[in-house]
Order: structure tokens, then sequence, then C-alpha cells
């Protein structure tokens, strides 16, 4: 994240002295810039100016001459006649090995109690026959150069730092201030979208919008303060540069639109970069290295244009802008070589003009072959605008995250590379010594942005505060864009076309610009309102039955769980045939887990490696359910992604509808283990396939639908062959015929191979149930329909039917329910008899009938019930009564 010293800051925006690191975070964080952290300063405790007053030197028995000095500090000193040592004048006794000064000179002393950077504290202590009361320091003591052999002498060290002539401070004030040191600074976050704060130019642009302070624009090309020869235009006679015409092979976007290369030469090798240039660079968190680097660093931090210093010594004219070949490596400055993407986007050189020689991955981060180093002369500056997604893919790549690719790929201002490019051979002529190159280089293929009509009302529309078409206006140009009155629209509203700076890369519509507007004018001014629900609405009867499905399921003692909708091979554990639809399955483009690339089409996918899970740790018995979404790619026709400057068409939209896969709602259940544990009530009872058909049973109920259970005419993996179940919606009557209704669940124990392969429970059992059909039922039946009470007594009938061994006993008692017609109240099967009774191939199926009308029933209307029971038994099924 970006470091904001406040001095830097200071350079380019109107910044009170007294603002402090936290003063200067509450200040930016209205516009968005939110504090990351306050960074302490390197030194703590008492550092001031002292003046040497004597200097006793005194060599000592090993060798070492030291000197011991009387230093004046001012307020600090100590009482005439009571120091550490007797003295006559105000000061004090410190104990010094440097021999760089002299009586008279100003110093810097760090009195007992200072921190000095890297936790080193200043006491009181006696050495070399002294106390030493203090500390006379030294540049890198303080860490603010490497020089260790010499301390400070002020008048020197302001000389050097652009000083030079002003009067030398008071002994005792506070060197803090004096020296750049002791200052906090802080830490910012920046949100993607706003990649022209990593620059000091935008932190202080917004630092003027949150405060009003006034700004001054260090990339202003027309200022002579800040550009006293003006910026070079580009001409034929530059340094040849070609810019190959290849797109991106996934977008289609070209890599470099503008490229602006500027030559220095006869640079001084060892010139080495100003002071205040490190100090900056140190307080911003990089590292100073050399003039040529650091001048590069420098620029990009303050500016937020990234440039990259070629050895023009080893550079083969032209340079190539390019995409790596196949195949194609580069030797990076970390000494690591790595094989190139035919994605990356590449600097090159070669004779030929065929950019044979990588050198640089664009934007990212720079080759070895081209390294400025403590040689190096002569330098090409290079300053570019690449593509941003080109770079964010090629950092993520290598794994790369550079301080240019941070800037490149959240976009750079298209209107910078000169300006920083000229600005960058400003600081090496004047502390190099080199000598600029008249004839610059700069192919410029960018596009000036767009104006956009937007209503004015925009933001208002999204916050609910009345700005004003006059407040919009500034607001937006405040931030650089340029706004023209375009009239009204056919309703009345005032429209607008805006334009947006060059440096705002992600303005493209309305919504940003009322971001914008709402951001500057202050978040805190939109009104907190509670939304008012509309009365008469609430939940849909869609979404009152899934709660009741949920209702039903937890109260039959199930947990509900969550599992992800992403399998692997599961459909290879649970042996779902090839030819299964099941197994056509969506397949992920950029899937979470490698081994996990497939949607699931069946809720059991997922649930069972939730259930094998909980088993596998311990917990032996589970009921667990999910209510969650399958989806079934059968039928999704591919269909283009619309862009996303408008609003898709109907045409659009439908081809999206068309391949959108259908996603129905399921509902999941896995039973294993035991039901009813062992105990002083009774003995254990595990959970078998009659739980799960009334799992099914109980949520039909829950919603009010009529189901029938039916045997499956085919196997249905993963279930057991002869201990599974289909449900069906109930059968309804078309003419003379009965037409079974669709197919809503399939229930039943998991086959033993399954169940081992998943390290479940013996006779673990699923359901599956769909519950699109269901929920359809509910909203064609509507409102719901509640039967009166009837208080007349009801009549009890039994009645067996001997039927073949493969009628299912749900057929059977289908056709008892409609036989009995409206008096039935309740069927109840109580008991399944096999036996030579019967004969062979038969059983006997014996159903408890509950009969209830608006009056009392007649003996003759109970007989009459059972003729025709007994009758369409046996018209239907072959079926006899039982003797």
């Amino acid at each position: 994240m970006p470091y904001v010293p406040i001095e830097w800051l200071r350079e380019h925006v109107d910044v009170p002295a007294s603002t402090t690191a936290e003063q200067l975070a509450a200040d930016l964080v209205r516009v968005g810039l939110e504090e990351e952290r306050i960074v302490p300063p390197a030194i703590t405790g008492p550092l001031v100016v002292g003046k040497v007053l004597s200097r006793q030197a005194k060599e000592q028995s090993n060798g070492k001459v030291i000197n011991y000095c009387r230093v004046d500090v001012g307020e600090h000193n100590d009482a005439p006649g009571t120091g550490k040592e007797p003295s006559d004048l105000p000061s004090r006794g410190i104990v010094c090995g440097a021999h760089n000064f002299d009586v008279g000179d100003t110093v810097v002393v760090s009195l007992p109690g200072a921190v000095l950077p890297g936790g080193f504290a200043i006491a009181a202590r006696k050495t070399y026959g002294h106390i030493s009361d203090g500390m006379i320091c030294s540049a890198r003591e303080l860490g603010i150069g490497e020089d260790h052999d010499g301390i400070i002498v002020l008048d020197e060290w302001l000389a050097e730092h652009g000083h030079d002539g002003e009067e030398l401070p008071a002994p005792g004030t506070n060197a803090l201030g004096l020296l750049g040191l002791g200052e906090e600074i802080l830490e910012i976050n920046i949100t993607p979208d706003r990649g022209y704060c990593f620059s000091m130019r935008g932190v202080a642009r917004e630092y003027s919008h949150a405060t009003g302070a006034r700004f001054r624009d260090p990339a202003d090309a027309s200022d002579t303060a800040l550009f006293p020869h003006g910026v070079s235009e580009g001409s034929e006679d530059g340094f040849p540069v070609v810019v190959a015409e290849d797109t991106h092979p996934i977008h289609g976007r070209a890599g470099c639109d503008r490229y602006v290369a500027r030559v220095v030469r006869g640079i001084d090798p060892a010139a080495q970069s100003p002071t205040w240039m490190r100090d900056r660079l140190t307080a911003a968190g990089m590292r100073p290295i050399s003039l040529a680097v650091d001048v590069t660093n420098y620029v990009m931090l303050d500016l937020g244009q990234p440039l990259h210093a070629f050895d023009l010594g080893r550079l083969n004219a032209p340079v190539v802008v390019r995409r790596a070949r196949p195949g194609e490596s580069l030797t990076f400055l970390d000494e690591v070589t790595r094989t190139l993407d035919v994605e990356d986007l590449v600097i090159c050189d070669s004779p030929d003009g065929e950019g044979s020689r990588a050198l640089v991955l664009a934007g990212v981060f720079g080759g070895a072959e081209t390294e400025v180093s403590a040689i190096t002369t002569d330098v090409l500056i290079e300053a570019a605008h690449f593509d941003a997604v080109s770079v964010a893919r090629s950092a993520r790549r290598y794994r790369l995250p550079t301080e240019s690719s941070k800037r490149n790929e959240r976009g750079v201002d298209t209107a910078l590379a000169a300006v920083a490019a000229q600005r960058a051979v400003d600081l090496l002529v004047e502390y190099g010594g080199g000598t600029a190159d008249d004839a610059a280089t700069d192919i410029n293929r960018t596009v000036a942005p767009q104006p956009m009509m937007v209503r004015a009302d925009a933001a208002e529309r999204l916050t609910g505060v009345a700005y004003g078409t006059q407040r919009v206006s500034e607001l937006l140009r405040a931030i650089g864009c340029t706004v023209v009155g375009a009239g009204q629209d056919e309703q009345g509203h005032d429209l607008l076309s805006v334009t947006p700076p060059t440096w705002r890369p992600d303005l493209v519509g309305a919504a940003h610009l009322a971001e914008e507007v709402a951001r500057l004018d202050g978040y805190d001014r939109i009104p907190v309102i509670i939304p008012t629900a509309s009365a008469g609405t609430g939940l849909t009867l869609r979404q009152r039955a899934r709660r009741d499905v949920v209702r039903a399921l937890t109260a039959a003692g199930l947990t509900q769980v969550l599992s992800y909708p992403f399998v692997g091979d599961v459909h290879e554990r649970l042996e779902i045939p090839a030819e299964d639809p099941r197994r056509r399955a969506l397949r992920l483009a950029n899937p979470l887990a490698e081994d996990a690339p497939l949607m699931r089409t069946s809720v059991i996918d997922s649930l069972v490696e939730t259930a094998r899970r909980n088993v596998s740790r311990g917990l032996e018995d589970v009921a667990l359910y999910e209510v969650g979404t399958v989806t079934l790619p059968e039928g999704t026709v591919p269909a283009p992604i619309p862009g996303t400057r408008q609003r898709p068409t109907v045409e659009e939209v439908r081809a999206l509808e068309a391949g959108t896969p259908y996603q129905p709602t399921h509902v999941g259940v896995v039973l294993a283990g035991e039901r009813e544990r062992a105990g002083v009530l009774g003995a254990s009872r595990v959970w078998d396939w009659a739980d799960a058909l009334q799992i099914v049973r109980t949520v039909a109920a829950a919603l009010g639908v009529a189901v029938e259970v039916h045997a499956p005419e085919q196997p249905y993996a993963p279930l057991h062959p002869g201990r599974t179940a289909e449900v069906r919606l109930a059968s309804v009557r078309r003419g003379r015929d009965l037409v079974a209704g669709a197919v809503v669940a399939h229930v039943g124990e998991l086959h033993p191979r399954v169940v081992r392969e998943l390290g479940l429970p013996a006779r673990a059992c699923v359901a599956e149930i769909d519950l699109e059909p269901l929920l359809a039922a509910v909203e064609g039946a509507g409102v719901l329909q509640v039967s009166p009470v009837l208080t007349f007594p009801p009549a009890k009938e039994d009645v067996a039917l001997v039927v073949d061994e493969g009628v299912p006993a749900s057929e059977v008692e289908a056709v008892v329910r409609q036989a009995a017609g409206d008096l039935v109240e309740e069927v109840r099967l109580f008991d399944v008899f096999r036996g030579e009774q019967v004969g062979e191939g038969r059983k006997s199926l014996a159903f408890s009938l509950r009969l209830r009308g608006d009056h009392t029933l007649t003996a003759e209307e109970i007989s009459a019930v059972r003729k025709r029971i007994v009758k369409r038994a046996a018209k239907r099924l072959g079926a006899e009564l039982r003797a």
C-alpha cells in the first residue's frame, strides 16, 4: 500500500504545518482513501542541535583515540558546577570517537531517553573514564545515510541539502524536523479503481478535494518552474522504437498504445542521488540503489508513471514491443530465468528490427541483460502505457507484484508518459551531469476519453440527495472532468456531456460519475432511511412452501446442512451408469478446486460426502438433509457475453436465458446408523428405507400434495435394486384411463458396494426429492380449501385383498381410495400375509378404512363401499377378496 510522507505531500498541496498523520488519515478517509496504518517515526525522544565548546583528545590503552567534548545543548544543559563533570560552562559532557569536527562546530546530539533506528536506546554511561551524557550522531546512526565514519556537521549537511547560507539553529533546537526525522508516515489502502492514488500527485489531488487546499499539479507541463526546458515532443530522429500491432490472444486489445523513449548520455557513474531524494524513497518504503534507478522510482512515486532505465551501451537499436514467442525465456533482475507465455508483453531489441532478444517483461519486471550498473554512463528512459489486463495477467502468472505492475494493472494516465520521462531526464542531467538528446521518441496511439451523456440527477436517483445541476457540474469539474450542459431529455431532465480526465480510466458510466459526486460531496450527507415494506406483500406462496418443507424436515429429526455444489469423481463412486443423464454435468472453466470441476446434478452427489466426513470423525449416526439447487445443462445453448456499456437487448437477454442451465430446487436426505439407541426403555433401531420413504411423505404432506409410491421400472443407481422406490404425484383420471403423476422422488437403501466405498454404516438410506413439481402443484392449487369438520360418528371397515406378489401395495391402496370415494377419511395397510392359504406367488393385503359422511352412515352404505372396492380391485388388479 502507498506511503504518504506529509513533507512530500506538502510540495503538491497546501498542508498545514500542524497536520499530523492521524489528521491526514481523517481528511483522506472522507474521500474514500482508508487508513491502513500509521508508521511511527524511526527516532523518538530528544534529538537536539548542539555546539561543541571543547574537545579533548585522549589515546586509550588499546590505541584508539577518543574525544571528550563539552557540548552546549541549550535548555538541556547541566547547571554550572552541578553536572556530571565539573565545568563552569552550561553544557553536557559527551565521549565521541569521530574526528571530523572541531570546537565551534554545530552538531546533532541525541540525549538520554532517545531511541535511534534499530531500537538503540541512549542513556548516560561511564566510558573511557568519563560519563558520556548523550551521543553526537552520524548520518548512519540516524538512519539518513550510510556515512558512519564521521558525525554530522550541520553547516556542511545543510549546504548539501540545498539550505546553504541559512542561519544555523540555536543550541537546544529540536533537530527532528530539521533533518526530516521523527515524522509519522501514513499508509493508505487503495481500491482497484483508484490507481491514480498510487502517487503523491493523486493523493495530493484527493487531499485537495477533502479539504479545499490549493493543489499544484506536478505534471503540469506548462509550469516553467517544474519544467524549465519544457517537455520534448516526439520526432522521427528519436531513438528507434517499433511497437508491434499484435493484440492480446484473449481480449483482443493492443498491448501498448504509447511509448516514450528519451536518451541521456555522459552520466557520472559515481554520482549519488541527492539526500532529499533518498530520504523520500526511504520514507515511501523503497531502498535507494543508484542515481538512475532512484530517479525512475522517485518519478513513479511522485507522478504515478512507471519508468524503466536501460543501459544504452548494452542495447541494440531498435527497441521492439511485442508479444512473447512460444518457448521464449527471459532472465529477470532477480537472476531467475523464466519461460514466457505467448500472452506476455515484452520489450526487446535486435538489429534486424524483429526484436529477437527479450529484455523486459513489459510493465512488470526488468531483465538482467540491459540492467543499469555501476559503470553505466548512457541510459535510455522508457515511459509507456501498457494494456492493464496484460500486465495484471503477467504479474500473477509469475507471482511478481512489483511497484510498476501495481500501477500499470490499474491504469496509468495516458497523457503522463512524456511528462514523466522529461522529469526523469531533467533530474539525471541536474544530479548526474548528463546531457539529454534533443530528439525524443513518442509513439502515441492512445484514444482520448469520449464524452458521456448523463442525466444531472443520476447521483440524486441513487443517493436520495438533491445535489442540483450546478453542484454536480462543480464536483465533476473538480475531479478533472470536462462538463458541458446538453439541454434536457423528453421528460425535462437536465442532461450533461461529461468527458473524464485521462487519469481516470475507471469513469465509464453514469453510475461511476454518481459515485464521484456522492464521494466528494460527502457520504455523511446521504440520509439514512430504512425502506418501508409495501403493505399486503410478504413471502410468496413458493417461499412459504419452501419454509414449510424445512420446518417439516427439522421437526422429523433431521439436521440441515449446506454443501458446495461442486463435485469431482462422485459419479464413479456412486456407480452411476455412463448413459445416465446425471453424468452430463456442467464443467466449470475456472473451478475453485481442480478435483471438483463439475456442478452437481443431484444433491446426493455432495451430501454423501458431508455424511462420510461426519462418520469418519466419529459421528456414526447421521440424519442430514439439504435444500439446494442442481444444475442440469441438457438443452443449454452457448450464448455470447454482452458488453457492459449499455443494457443488453431483448435478444441478448433471451440468448443468455437459453445459455443458462436449468437449476431446479431439490431436497437431498441421507440417513445412516441408529435412529433410536439402545437403553433401559428398549432395543436400538437403525434408520431404514421405510424411514426415508416416510420423510418424502412428510414433505408432501407439509405441502398438502398427494403422492403415490411405485416400484421403479429400472434400477436407479446408487440405490439397492431390491430396496428402492419412486414417489410420484397422485394419479389422475383422464376419461377412462388412470394417468400416473410425475416422479418427484427416488428413495431407498444405498447399494452395499457404494456404502463400502463411501465408508458409511451398513444399509444407509438416501432420498432425492425434486421440489419443482411439488411447488408447482402448490402454486396450481392456489388458496388452500379447508374441508368442513364432520361431527357424525365414523364407520370402520376392514377389507383384505389377495393380489399377485408383483403388485405394489401402493397401487392397491390407490384403488381402495378411489372406490371408497368421498366417504373415505383414512386408508391404512395393517397386515401383509403370504402362505398356502392365499396360494403361491400371491399375497394378502389387509386395509383398515375409516368412513364418515354428513350423516350417520347406514349398514347398506358401508356395504356398498366394500362391494365397490372389491369389484374395482378385481377389475384393475385381478384382486380377490380374502375369505
